[in-house]
């Protein structure tokens, strides 16, 4: 990826030189520069899903005490996350460590 040096602009390639398609400046390729560039071209972008069959409860993540709505049952796997505005808290997320129900909670 080739960035113009005039605006900025992300640029294309044009034969042998790189064209900014913002302001239509060009500069020369050069292809020892290129060929230290990382492209995702023909990279696997989704490895599909990962097996946690033979993964431990205790490596899958932390728990903590609290009671599951499902089966009232005193411990779950939790994880936070912020899914609102930066300005309010965080999303706790519980899966029940004996029935696997899911369930959130949010401050109000």
């Amino acid at each position: 990826m080739e960035f113009c040096d005039e605006c900025g602009s992300m640029m294309h390639t044009e034969g042998s030189e790189w064209e900014c398609s913002s302001c239509g400046a060009t500069k020369p390729r050069d292809s020892a520069e290129e060929a230290a560039m990382t492209t995702t071209q023909g990279q696997d972008m989704d490895s599909g899903p990962v097996d946690m069959s033979e993964v431990d409860d205790e490596e899958i993540g932390p728990t903590t005490k609290v009671r599951c709505p499902e089966c009232g049952h005193d411990r779950a796997r939790y994880e936070m996350k912020q899914i609102r505005a930066a300005d309010e808290s965080e999303t706790r997320f519980f899966t029940c460590t004996d029935c696997d129900h899911k369930w959130r909670e949010d401050d109000h």
